[in-house]
C-alpha cells in the first residue's frame, strides 16, 4: 500500500468519525448552518478525494449523500428518517474502507445501488417538499400584494386628509416593507428569543467534549488553513499540519519498548550506588535518572489520548437505541479531554459501550414509565471522566428506574450462586455486584440488546486485565452510576514493594489506601469474628488476610495477623486489609507479561525486575478481594451492623443537666440546650419595668424565675442557666446546679403541670423533665406560645428536618415524648438518605434551610411512589397563605407555625390516626 492511499485512508476514517457525530447533533439541532457546513464539507471532499484516486464504488455513495445534505442547505426538512439513511451510508463506507485496507489499495467489487437509490428518492422527496414551500410562499406574496393593491384604492377615492401620505410614498413604504418581509421569510417561523450572556468556556468545553478531541483537531486544523489562505497583509503563517506529524504506532511501541528497558537500568545502577554511597558515579548517575524520567514523561505523552477518542461512537449509538426502545434519552459527557494511554484507550472502548447500551436499555425507563414516576419523559445517561492521583475515573449513570434488589436475590438464588441465608446477611451494595457474575441476567426475554447473560462479566473481566476496578452505586427509583478505576498506563507503573515469607512481591499503589503497622500497644487493634482476623480502623471493621497463606507459602517466621504491616487495599467498594512481614519502599516498575504456565493463577497480573535484578511477581488486587470471598465480608458486616444498633442505643443517651429550683426535688434539662451556666453576682441584677435584667455580652438578657419557690438571694451570687438562639438570650434563675450525667431520655409519666414535660428516672431517681419552651416566652413574648399537647397514643417512627441546631434539640425531646420514636436530620440531604434507608410514617421538615427547602424536599419524597401516602408536615416562622398555598402545592398535608408545638402535636395526631385507620 502506498503512502498517498495509507493517508487517505487515515484522514477519511478521522473525517467519517467526526460526521458520524456531528450527524446525531444536526437531528438535534437542524437549523445550525455551522454544523451542516461542517458536514458538508467533509462529506465533499471524501468524494473529491475518492475521485482523485479512482474509487468509483466510494464515490458514488458519498456523491449521493452529498446531495442529499445539499438539498438540506437549501431548506429541505431534516426528518430521522433521512438521518438514518446518511448514517447507514456513512457505514457502508466504512465497511468498503475496511475491505480496501485488508486488500492493499484495491476497492472491493459491490453494488450499492439499494442505497443509492433511497438517497436519491430523498433527495427527489426532498425537491418537492421545497417546491411545496416555495409556492405557499408565492401564494402568501400574492395575497400580500392583493392586499396591497386594495389598500392603494381605498386611498385613491378620496383626497389626502391632513398627516396622510401621498401615493408615491406609500408605494416606496410598500416596496421597503416587501423587501423586509422576504428576509425575514427565511428565518424560522418562531420568534427570536432575547440574546443572553453566554459563557464561551463552557460552551467550548461541551463541544470539545461532545465532539471528542479529533473532531475539534480536524475542524480546528481546516480553519486554521483556511484563515491562513484568506489573511490580510499577504504574511504566510505556519499552518496547524506543519506543526505535526504522523507516526506509525509499531514506531511508538517500540520506543515505549526501550524507555522501559531504560529504565530497568537506571533502577540498577541506583541500587549499585546506593550500596557504595562514595562512588564518584553518583552525581552523574542521578544526571541520568532525571534524564531518564524526562524521556519517560516525554515518549508517555506521545502514547496518550483524550479519552473522548473512545467515546465518539457513543452518540450514534444511544440514538439508534433510542429509536429502537422507543425511548428519549439524552447523552452527556464530561472530560472528554482527559487523557490516557492508547492502549488503555484502545482496551475501554468496548467496556464503555456496552455500560452505555446497558444504562440505556436496563436503566433508564420507558416514556410511560417515567411519565408515571413523576420524572421527565427524557432520560439521561451522563459520561464523566477526570484524573484522580495517578489514575482516571470514568463514571456511567443514569436517572432510571435503579437496581431491582428483590429480582437480583431471586436470580442469584436460581442461579445457585448463594443461599436466602447468605443473601440476608448481604448488604444491598454486595447483592448488586453479582449482575457481574458470568451468565447472569435480569431481562424478561432475551433481544437485540440485551438478555443473553452475557455482558457485565465480560466489563469486569476486561477492566480488570488492565488492572482497573468497577463499581456501582443503585438506588431504587432514581438511577444507578458505574465507576471504573484504570491505571494511567501499563507500561510503567507504581507499586510498593513488600517482603512475604522471605520474598519480595510488588503491589499497585493504585489500589493501595494506608499502611498501617501493628503492635501490641498500637492504637489499631485485631480482633476475630469466627476465627477470623479483623482490623479496627477508625472505628471500621476491615477483613485481614496473610499475604503468605494467601500465597500458600507461609511458614514458623511469617507474620501473623496480630503482628505486622498492614497494607489497607480497596478494590471497587471492597475494603480489606493483607499482612506482610516487611514494607521497603514504593518504584515505579516495568510490567512484564504473565508465562503462559502461570496465567491461571489469579493472584499475579505480571513480574517485573527490580534494581538488583531480582525477578518478582506483582499482585493482583482483584485475586486478592475475590479470594477473600463474600463469607468473611458477611460476618464482618454482621458484625459491623451489631456495633451500629449498639452506637444507635449508645446515641440515644443523652447529656442531662440536673439542678435544684424552689425544692429539694431534682430537676433536669438536656445539656445540649444549655449554652451556658453562669453566675452573676447580686449587685448586677438590675430592675426595669418590673422585669430582672443583667447586661450580657453587650445586651440586656431578661432573668426568668422557674417558680415563685425559688430563693431571692440578698448577696452573694446567683447561679442561672442560660439559653441563646438568633441573639437573643434568657436566664433562668436556679437554686442550685447539681450535677451533668449520661442518661436515656425516656419520660414514663406526662405532666399536665406547666414547664414540666413528664419525669423520668435519672440517676435512680425520679427527676422532673423541664420543659424550656414554657419558659422562653416568658423573657421574650414571640419567643414561643406554649400551652398543653395532645399526647400522641401510637408510637410511630418520625423522620424530623430542621437545619437550626437549637430547634433540633428543643422539639426533638418533646416530640419523643408525644409518643414517636424520633429520628433528627439537620439537612434536607441527609434526610433523604435516611428514608432510602427506612421507611417513616411521618416526616416534619422546616421550610427555611438553606441548599435544598422544605418545599423542594416535599416535591422530591412526592416524586417517590413510596412516599405517595406518607405526611409530611410543614414548619415555619412565616404562615402566609401563600407561603401555606406553595406547602399543598409542594405536596405537604400541614403547614404549622414553628412556635406552634400543640398544633403540631395535634396536627401529628390526626394524620397518624387517619394513617393508622387506613392500614387497618
Amino acid at each position: 500500500m502506498d503512502d498517498l492511499l495509507r493517508e487517505f485512508l487515515t484522514e477519511t476514517n478521522e473525517s467519517l468519525d467526526v460526521v458520524d457525530v456531528e450527524l446525531v447533533k444536526f437531528e438535534q439541532e437542524p437549523n445550525n448552518a455551522r454544523i451542516l457546513d461542517n458536514i458538508f464539507r467533509l462529506v465533499h471532499t471524501i468524494k473529491g478525494t475518492c475521485g482523485f484516486l479512482g474509487l468509483p464504488r466510494l464515490e458514488a455513495l458519498a456523491h449521493a449523500a452529498e446531495t442529499l445534505m445539499g438539498k438540506f442547505r437549501d431548506g429541505a426538512a431534516v426528518t430521522p428518517q433521512a438521518v438514518s439513511l446518511i448514517l447507514q451510508t456513512i457505514d457502508r463506507i466504512k465497511e468498503i474502507l475496511a475491505e480496501l485496507e485488508a486488500k492493499e489499495g484495491e476497492e472491493p467489487q459491490g453494488d450499492d445501488s439499494d442505497l443509492i437509490k433511497q438517497l436519491e428518492a430523498m433527495s427527489l422527496a426532498g425537491d418537492a417538499n421545497m417546491a411545496e414551500t416555495k409556492k405557499k410562499a408565492k401564494e402568501d406574496k400574492a395575497a400580500k400584494a392583493e392586499t396591497k393593491g386594495t389598500l392603494i384604492d381605498q386611498t385613491l377615492e378620496r383626497e389626502l386628509r391632513l398627516g396622510e401620505v401621498s401615493l408615491d410614498e406609500l408605494e416606496r413604504a410598500f416596496r421597503e416593507t416587501e423587501v423586509e418581509v422576504e428576509i425575514a421569510s427565511e428565518a424560522p417561523a418562531e420568534a427570536e428569543p432575547v440574546p443572553q450572556a453566554v459563557d464561551f468556556a463552557k460552551v467550548a468545553a461541551e463541544l470539545e467534549s461532545r465532539m471528542g478531541r479529533t473532531g475539534a483537531a480536524t475542524a480546528a486544523k481546516q480553519a486554521k488553513v483556511e484563515d491562513d489562505h484568506h489573511s490580510e497583509g499577504g504574511e504566510q503563517k505556519a499552518s496547524v499540519s506543519s506543526q505535526s506529524i504522523r507516526v506509525n504506532v509499531e514506531t511508538l511501541e517500540q520506543l515505549m519498548t526501550m524507555v522501559s528497558e531504560l529504565v530497568l537500568t537506571r533502577n540498577q545502577l541506583l541500587e549499585i550506588v546506593r550500596r557504595h554511597e562514595d562512588s564518584e558515579f553518583k552525581v552523574p548517575l542521578q544526571r541520568l535518572s532525571n534524564v531518564t524520567a524526562e524521556l519517560q514523561e516525554g515518549v508517555m505523552k506521545t502514547r496518550m489520548q483524550p479519552i473522548g477518542n473512545a467515546w465518539q461512537k457513543l452518540p450514534r449509538i444511544v440514538r439508534d437505541l433510542a429509536q429502537e426502545l422507543d425511548k428519549e434519552i439524552e447523552l452527556e459527557m464530561i472530560g472528554a479531554e482527559t487523557e490516557l494511554d492508547r492502549q488503555v484507550l484502545e482496551l475501554i472502548k468496548d467496556p464503555l459501550t456496552h455500560m452505555v447500551r446497558n444504562s440505556a436499555d436496563h436503566g433508564l425507563e420507558t416514556k410511560d414509565g417515567r411519565r408515571k414516576a413523576g420524572k421527565p419523559v427524557k432520560g439521561v445517561v451522563r459520561l464523566s471522566a477526570y484524573h484522580e492521583g495517578g489514575h482516571i475515573i470514568i463514571e456511567i449513570s443514569d436517572d432510571g428506574r435503579g437496581l431491582n434488589v428483590e429480582r437480583i436475590k431471586q436470580k442469584v438464588v436460581e442461579n445457585g450462586l448463594a443461599t436466602e441465608a447468605e443473601l440476608e446477611k448481604m448488604s444491598d451494595a454486595q447483592i448488586h455486584r453479582y449482575i457481574f457474575a458470568a451468565g447472569f441476567s435480569t431481562a424478561a426475554a432475551v433481544t437485540s440488546v440485551s438478555g443473553r447473560g452475557v455482558g457485565m462479566d465480560v466489563v469486569r473481566n476486561n477492566i480488570e486485565l488492565i488492572g482497573g476496578t468497577v463499581d456501582l452505586k443503585s438506588v431504587p427509583g432514581k438511577g444507578s452510576t458505574f465507576t471504573i478505576k484504570i491505571p494511567l498506563t501499563l507500561a510503567i507503573v507504581s507499586t510498593l514493594i513488600v517482603e512475604a515469607c522471605g520474598d519480595r512481591f510488588a503491589i499497585p499503589q493504585l489500589s493501595v489506601v494506608e499502611l498501617v503497622r501493628v503492635q501490641s500497644n498500637s492504637e489499631h487493634r485485631i480482633e476475630r469474628i469466627k476465627e477470623t482476623p479483623v482490623l479496627r480502623l477508625r472505628n471500621k471493621l476491615l477483613p485481614l488476610v496473610t499475604l503468605g497463606d494467601l500465597l500458600q507459602i507461609s511458614d514458623a517466621s511469617s507474620a501473623t495477623a496480630d503482628d505486622g504491616f498492614i497494607v489497607v487495599m480497596q478494590v471497587g467498594s471492597q475494603t480489606f486489609g493483607i499482612v506482610v512481614d516487611g514494607v521497603f519502599h514504593t518504584e515505579e516498575i516495568v510490567v512484564k507479561p504473565m508465562s503462559k504456565m502461570l496465567r491461571d493463577i489469579t493472584m499475579f497480573s505480571g513480574n517485573t525486575i527490580l534494581g538488583d535484578g531480582s525477578v518478582i511477581m506483582i499482585i493482583d488486587p482483584n485475586g486478592v478481594a475475590s479470594a477473600l470471598g463474600s463469607t468473611v465480608a458477611a460476618d464482618v458486616n454482621e458484625m459491623a451492623e451489631h456495633e451500629k444498633v449498639q452506637a444507635v442505643n449508645e446515641q440515644s443517651r443523652i447529656s442531662m443537666l440536673l439542678f435544684r429550683a424552689g425544692s429539694a426535688e431534682p430537676k433536669a434539662v438536656p445539656l445540649s440546650l444549655v449554652t451556658r451556666l453562669e453566675e452573676f453576682e447580686i449587685d448586677k441584677i438590675e430592675t426595669s419595668n418590673g422585669r430582672e435584667l443583667v447586661q450580657y455580652r453587650g445586651s440586656l438578657m431578661p432573668l426568668v424565675r422557674m417558680n415563685d419557690m425559688v430563693r431571692h438571694r440578698t448577696e452573694g451570687s446567683q447561679p442561672m442557666l442560660v439559653f441563646s438562639d438568633a441573639g437573643r438570650s434568657m436566664g433562668l434563675v436556679v437554686d442550685e446546679i447539681v450535677d451533668i450525667v449520661e442518661e436515656r431520655l425516656d419520660i414514663q409519666v406526662s405532666s399536665e403541670i406547666p414547664g414540666v414535660l413528664g419525669s423520668a428516672v435519672i440517676k435512680g431517681k425520679a427527676t422532673e423533665v423541664v420543659d424550656i419552651g414554657y419558659y422562653l416566652p416568658l423573657a421574650f413574648e414571640d419567643w414561643f406560645i406554649r400551652k398543653e399537647f395532645a399526647h400522641a397514643s401510637l408510637t410511630r417512627k418520625l423522620l424530623f428536618v430542621d437545619d437550626s441546631a437549637f430547634f433540633r434539640n428543643m422539639l426533638g425531646p418533646v416530640l419523643k415524648a408525644a409518643g414517636f420514636d424520633v429520628t433528627i436530620c439537620a439537612s434536607a440531604t441527609d434526610a433523604l438518605r435516611k428514608v432510602a434507608e427506612t421507611t417513616y410514617d411521618v416526616i416534619v421538615s422546616d421550610i427555611e434551610m438553606p441548599d435544598v427547602n422544605g418545599f423542594d424536599l416535599a416535591e422530591m419524597l412526592r416524586k417517590d411512589p413510596r412516599m405517595k401516602q406518607t405526611p409530611i408536615i410543614a414548619l415555619s416562622s412565616l404562615c402566609t397563605p401563600a407561603a401555606i398555598e406553595r406547602g399543598r402545592q409542594s405536596g405537604f398535608d400541614d403547614y404549622v407555625a414553628k412556635f406552634d408545638r400543640p398544633g403540631l402535636i395535634a396536627s401529628l395526631k390526626e394524620l397518624t390516626s387517619q394513617d393508622m385507620g387506613m392500614a387497618a
